[in-house]
């Protein structure tokens, strides 16, 4: 029993990260102190004013463990790892995960080529972005071809010049072909200097050059060339146009302001780049009640740059934030250069962040029903599961579906959802071990006994290593766990929980004659539910991915030929023997019918390998 007084007093007065758990052992909270003796006390002091949501959580807190740091800056890094990680229900969390696209310039090789990158990688290459639009820097580098004829093949040059045909694109002048030998490398780099030119946004020489090429093609009457300059002028002029100036000092910088309203909160980030605005974004945030701006932008930086790979020099913000001297810590220790966090409070620069303050309480005010109906068809839907369960609160499901086809070995599926959404790094797959043919009762109990001692043993492992918070996806176990099936099913889980001595509410999802989910089966009740419900809609949706997801992976194995068939484990009976006899008589129920005879007749048979079929199954 976890003695809450008796822990705080042996709380040490060193930086680190505490991690609060609730009577379900789910992590609810993740926070940093410069001393965890002070700062974990003052959560179960009544005299102190906590606000809404440190009063609401400290009720549901059953214990807390920690983890000691050197310093505080560490904790700030295992804070945001944990977050991350974790996703608990009282942190300000960042809904979004998003990557940005860089273009690639290889200027380390010999002959450098224009890439689209999703990762920023220490290879002496030279990056430009991020930009907010995978679409518009698709459309710049296929540009950039055009214009230079800069290669996209991977031959390594100048090693293979000459060893292979030209590829399409030199044909359709997009290549000037080195690979050839049909350029040489110094007018190769004056190609590759000028593409430079271009990202970094010196369009004028080429806007000249690209007007004077269209008035001489079409003084000479070659029309179409003069067509194919003119689009090429206005593409570029496309470009130069959403390139906008925003200041004069050339830095690299991020403008960052938030809007928010009861739980909902929507952040906006514009992206500057070597004095040009590049692109700009939206984030939205789940916050919690009374949570203060600072507060919403502090967690916000936190979580958004210790993902993102490029972190800019300055970062403009609306108002000042929680530890702003230690997050510029951590982000120059991340950058490798000095990063400010900056309030501007006159001129352009807070304009800009003015700016972008409108633009986030425009997106939040436009896509507030969007939120809502997103959160009814999640969050809401989990609920209405709970309420017709009578359970108090799910967030975690986990749902499991067998698929096997004749006989061809059995596989298991697990697909977990968390707040009413897929969690795909969760999945699980597992391919039956113990169960000879299609029995669908025996493979789920192997299933969910492998998951559950899996994850039993995994946590006794972190106890012994003394790793709190270093949970894995078996070390959580589901607030509910869903069968494809209803009584039988249901049975199997309960059965398997019990000689395990765990304690799971299992439900099972019924389906009518017609193969659709009807209702949910919970403790010998079959429970009616509404078909125009979004909990139904969400009940509907698990057990699908449940099902494509075992039917995916039982597709891969068959499609590589390493599904195990009952008939290969037959003396005499061969992949040639094995696919005559299923062609010949189209299910194993029906080779098991057949005497001897006649499985003796089915093509490639000999009368020894059929007496040893009609022994196997007899």
């Amino acid at each position: 029993m976890f003695n809450i007084e008796e822990e705080l007093k042996k709380l040490p007065s060193r930086p680190g990260v505490y991690l609060m758990h609730d009577e379900k052992d789910a992590i609810i909270y993740v926070g940093k102190a410069v001393s965890l003796k002070n700062r974990v006390r003052q959560y179960f002091q009544s005299s102190r004013n906590k606000g809404v949501k440190i009063e609401q959580m400290v009720t549901h807190i059953a214990r807390f463990e920690y983890i000691v740091t050197d310093s505080e800056l560490e904790a700030l890094v295992l804070e945001c790892n944990l977050i991350k990680e974790h996703r608990p229900k009282y942190n300000t969390m960042l809904m979004d995960d998003k990557t940005y696209p860089y273009i690639k310039v290889t200027v380390n090789e010999d002959f450098p080529r224009v890439l689209f990158s999703r990762q920023l990688k220490k290879d002496k290459a030279k990056y430009y972005g991020p930009y907010t639009s995978a679409g518009a820097v698709k459309d710049t580098i296929d540009l950039i071809h055009k214009l230079y004829q800069i290669r996209t093949c991977s031959r390594s040059l100048p090693r293979d010049i000459g060893k292979e045909r030209p590829c399409l694109n030199y044909h359709i002048h997009q290549c000037a072909a080195p690979c050839q030998g049909f350029i040489s490398r110094e007018e190769y780099a004056g190609n590759v200097g000028r593409a430079l030119e271009f990202l970094n946004g010196n369009y004028s020489p080429l806007l000249k050059e690209l007007e004077e090429k269209m008035k001489a093609a079409s003084d000479a009457m070659e029309f179409e060339k003069a067509i194919e300059y003119r689009e090429l002028l206005n593409s570029v002029k496309q470009i130069a146009q959403k390139q906008k100036i925003t200041n004069s000092d050339m830095e690299d910088k991020d403008i960052i302001a938030m809007a928010a309203e009861g739980e909902d909160a929507v952040v906006q980030v514009f992206f500057v780049r070597d004095g040009r605005l590049i692109g700009r974004d939206h984030f939205y945030l789940k916050t919690a009640e009374g949570e203060q701006p600072k507060e919403i932008l502090g967690s916000f930086i936190k979580q958004f740059y210790a993902g993102t790979p490029y972190i800019p020099r300055e970062l403009m913000i609306q108002e000042a934030v929680e530890d702003q001297e230690l997050i510029e810590q951590w982000l120059t220790a991340r950058k490798g250069h000095r990063v400010y966090l900056r309030v501007p409070k006159i001129g352009s620069k807070e304009k800009l962040v003015e700016l972008a303050g409108k633009n986030a309480a425009m997106v939040l005010s436009q896509d507030k029903e969007r939120i809502k109906r997103e959160e009814g068809r999640t969050i809401g839907a989990m609920k209405e599961i709970a309420a017709l369960l009578g359970l108090q609160e799910i967030r975690r499901v986990e749902a499991f579906d067998i698929s096997n086809t004749n006989g061809f070995e059995s596989v298991g599926s697990m697909v977990v959802y968390e707040q009413g959404k897929p969690k795909r790094s969760d999945y699980r797959k597992f391919k039956i071990r113990t169960v000879k043919g299609p029995d669908d009762y025996a493979s789920m109990q192997e299933v969910l006994t492998r998951r559950f001692r899996h994850g039993m043993e995994e946590k006794r492992e972190l106890q012994e290593k003394e790793m709190p918070g270093e949970l894995g996806s078996f070390t959580r176990f589901p607030d509910l766990l869903m069968m494809d099936g209803g009584r039988g099913q249901v049975n199997v889980a309960l059965q398997v929980l019990e000689d395990l001595g765990l304690s799971i509410p299992v439900c099972g999802m019924v389906k009518d004659d017609n193969h659709r989910t009807r209702g949910l089966y919970f403790n010998n009740v079959e429970l009616p539910i509404d078909r125009n419900s979004e909990g139904f809609r969400l009940i509907t949706r698990i057990q699908d991915e449940a099902h494509r997801f075992a039917i995916e992976y039982h597709r891969s194995l068959r499609g590589k030929e390493q599904v195990h068939s009952v008939l290969d484990d037959i003396e005499g009976i061969g992949p040639a023997r094995r696919k005559a006899l299923m062609r010949q008589f189209r299910s194993l129920e029906a080779i098991r019918e057949a005497d001897v005879e006649t499985l003796a007749a089915a093509p490639s048979m000999s009368l020894a390998a059929a007496e040893n079929v009609w022994k196997f199954f007899h």
